[in-house]
Order: C-alpha cells, then sequence, then structure tokens
C-alpha cells in the first residue's frame, strides 16, 4: 500500500477533510452526544463536550503518520461544521485491505450522504493508496448501514455471529467487502 494519509477529498455535496480542535463542539452537538447514532457503535456516546475535545485532539495528533485515515464530514450547505466522520478503523498491510468505520449525526440520515462520502473514501483507497480489499460491517439490527454498503457496491460475505461488540454488547457482525478488481 502506498499511505498518503488523510487527504481532502471531495464531492458534489461534500467535503472530507482532517479534523481541527475546532470541530469537537460540531462533533459533541451533531453525533457524538446522541445515544441514538451511536446505539450501534463500538464507543459510546460522549458524555461532555470535554470528551469530543480529547477524541478530536488525538485525532488531530494521528494525523503526523501516513497511515492514518480520519475524516471530518462536511455537508456543503452546512459550512465548515463536520455532522459525521469516516475512517479506517483497521488496516491489514500484508493482504492490502482496510476496514471502514462511520457515522453521522441523526439530521442527516437517509439522504445519501453517507454513501456518498463513503464512496469517495473507496476511491481515494483503490486509486491512491493501492489497497486490494475495503471491508466494513454492521450490527443486523443496523440494517441500514448495511444499505450504506450495498449502494458502494460492496458485497455481502456473510454474518458472523456473535463475533462483534458494541453498545448493544455481544452482537452478531454483517461483513461486506468489494475488491479492486471487482470496481
Amino acid at each position: 500500500m502506498e499511505h498518503r494519509g488523510t487527504q481532502r477529498l471531495e464531492t458534489e455535496r461534500l467535503i472530507l477533510r482532517r479534523f481541527v480542535s475546532e470541530d469537537a463542539d460540531a462533533m459533541y452537538k451533531n453525533w457524538a452526544a446522541d445515544k441514538e447514532v451511536t446505539k450501534y457503535l463500538t464507543w459510546p456516546s460522549h458524555s461532555s463536550p470535554d470528551v469530543s475535545r480529547f477524541g478530536v485532539e488525538e485525532w488531530v495528533k494521528s494525523y503526523s503518520d501516513d497511515k492514518y485515515y480520519q475524516w471530518a464530514i462536511v455537508f456543503k450547505e452546512n459550512g465548515e461544521e463536520p455532522i459525521g466522520s469516516i475512517s479506517a478503523v483497521h488496516m491489514d498491510e500484508d493482504i492490502a485491505m482496510v476496514h471502514i468505520g462511520y457515522c453521522i449525526g441523526r439530521t442527516w440520515w437517509h439522504k445519501g450522504i453517507m454513501s456518498e462520502a463513503m464512496k469517495a473514501v473507496m476511491d481515494f483507497f483503490f486509486e491512491e493508496v493501492e489497497v486490494n480489499r475495503i471491508e466494513a460491517r454492521h450490527d443486523p439490527r443496523n440494517p441500514n448501514s448495511g444499505k450504506v454498503m450495498e449502494k458502494c457496491g460492496m458485497k455481502y460475505e456473510g454474518t458472523m455471529r456473535s463475533a462483534d461488540r458494541n453498545n448493544q454488547g455481544i452482537c452478531d457482525a454483517c461483513y461486506y467487502a468489494l475488491l479492486k478488481s471487482e470496481r
């Protein structure tokens, strides 16, 4: 893989960019404090803006590593305020694979925003980083996340039973993936 670090990406409606310290309050307000948004995630909803500030500061420090990929999702109509995030949550260099995780504020659900962001990130990984496999997973009780994956061309590979944990406890994990050769 040819690591490039988190690069600014742009789509018709979105800007995907690095987080900056000033994004912490928007993160807290727009998605991180919402228990409904974090219901199926592996991290709990933030109890205060300080928790979001700490998280954003850690991300900002990590941008010095070219193998670190964490984007703020900005809806152009909102100015520069982030409405969600998308990142490579796991990588396997040996097989040129990235595992993508994402979340977005409830206000922006069901508008095609996450699939638009995901497609841009997938294109970046395939074309710039020379990834061979992109995968993602979701709890089967959160089928809308799977719809994002399908909309991005990912293929359902199977459900692993009691193979994951999220804020609901131990759960099944539905895996999707796309290979570079399948694009």
